[in-house]
């Protein structure tokens, strides 16, 4: 398994409109082909963040199901909503240890 961690940092005062935006729009649509692990704002450190984790059996599953998502026609229209509210996006792919408990 390998987890997709993306970090979405946000404009200042922007984080309750964005998700209001994700969860009427882009949450079943996101969620009707990747699987999602877990869906986070920032609290102490960075703020105005929102962080995802996504989870795919390896990258050619991750390539598979996001090359899906993105021939939705209703993901490609929902995309440029968000873009306004995004000051800079980053995404890792972490692999599990053999101890961990997500694997």
């Amino acid at each position: 398994m390998i987890i997709e961690k993306r970090t979405y940092t946000l404009h200042p005062g922007k984080t309750q409109e964005f998700l209001a935006l994700y969860e009427a729009e882009g949450l079943a649509l996101h969620t009707k082909h990747l699987n999602m692990l877990g869906y986070f704002i920032s609290d102490i450190g960075p703020l105005n963040q929102v962080i995802t984790m996504w989870g795919y059996k390896d990258m050619a599953e991750r390539e598979e199901l996001r090359a899906r998502l993105y021939a939705e026609p209703e993901w490609i229209a929902f995309g440029p909503k968000t873009t306004g509210f995004i000051q800079k996006m980053e995404s890792m792919i972490m692999k599990p240890t053999g101890f961990s408990p997500i694997r």
